[in-house]
């Protein structure tokens, strides 16, 4: 694996990895929870992503090549995989009819019924490797190889609040109405972001989503 660093201005670097994106991305979140478990003086905030860090630091008290050299001592002596215990989010999913209506067009690109598809979204909990594009929304995988497809060759200009959908290899849900290029394959009731609530996200880098499909006749209705 190899990490480059570059200056976001005067109080930012940013660490960005090369290497299989699900092992970068463990690496990351490892280098995130050693920073937040034993955070210098000098540091403001970490944000990661799915194949980069960014640090966040006073530059009164430390320089752009002082948290370098700090970030690669870090990086050999931390483990490539995070080792807290990892959170499951069991997350019910309405799939297919209005909730997903790209469910039978991804069932036809991954040659794949659309039962299938859905036992095989639901077949084990998923990592949150970041959180991003929006407020709360989690890019979650990687997903089996069966199920990595390209975005739509049209985005939406408003997807539904809790829409599950796929895309790159990743599966995501939309913490609100958003446009958006995913494939949609269902969608949940649960809450993704809440500016009034501590933490505001429902989710968290690091996470496991663990999809269950709600049978139809216990669904609710939606307005």
């Amino acid at each position: 694996m190899h990490w480059s660093f570059s200056s976001l201005g005067d109080s930012a670097l940013l660490m960005e990895a090369q290497g299989e994106l699900d092992v970068t991305n463990q690496a990351v979140l490892a280098l995130t929870m050693a920073l937040e478990a034993n955070p210098p003086a000098w540091l403001r905030a970490v944000v990661p992503a799915i194949a980069s860090l960014l640090t966040c630091f006073d530059p009164l008290s430390m320089s752009h090549n002082g948290v370098m050299e700090y970030l690669r001592k870090l990086q050999q002596v931390t483990a490539l995989q995070p080792t807290y215990h990892e959170r499951v989010v069991r997350i019910p999913v309405h799939y297919g009819g209005t909730d997903g209506p790209d469910l039978d067009a991804v069932s036809r690109l991954t040659d794949m019924t659309p039962t299938d598809l859905i036992a095989l979204h639901c077949a084990e909990p998923y990592r949150v490797m970041m959180i991003g594009f929006a407020p709360g929304f989690p890019y979650i995988g990687p997903l089996p190889s069966d199920l990595n497809i390209p975005r739509r060759a049209t985005p939406r200009s408003a997807v539904p609040p809790g829409s599950v959908a796929l895309a790159a290899g990743m599966t995501g849900i939309y913490p609100s109405r958003l446009p958006g290029g995913w494939h949609v394959i269902g969608r949940t009731d649960l809450p993704l972001f809440n500016p009034e609530t501590n933490p505001p996200a429902t989710l968290r880098p690091g996470d496991r989503v663990q999809f269950v499909a709600v049978l139809p006749d216990l669904r609710r209705r939606h307005p």
